[in-house]
């Protein structure tokens, strides 16, 4: 990951430069991540019959 692509990330998220000396690159990553799974809708949902079964 280059720095401008990584400066584009924390825009994104909503990171100031403040921030970033409280974070790591990992946790920004991870952030970045999260906020992605956060939107997608997922077409199938299990169920507590399903965490049993499991």
């Amino acid at each position: 990951m280059t720095t401008p692509l990584f400066l584009l990330r924390c825009l994104q998220i909503g990171l100031s430069i403040y921030e970033l000396d409280l974070l790591t690159i990992g946790m920004v990553n991870d952030m970045f991540v999260e906020s992605h799974n956060d939107e997608y809708k997922y077409p199938i949902l299990a169920t507590q019959s399903d965490f049993d079964k499991f």
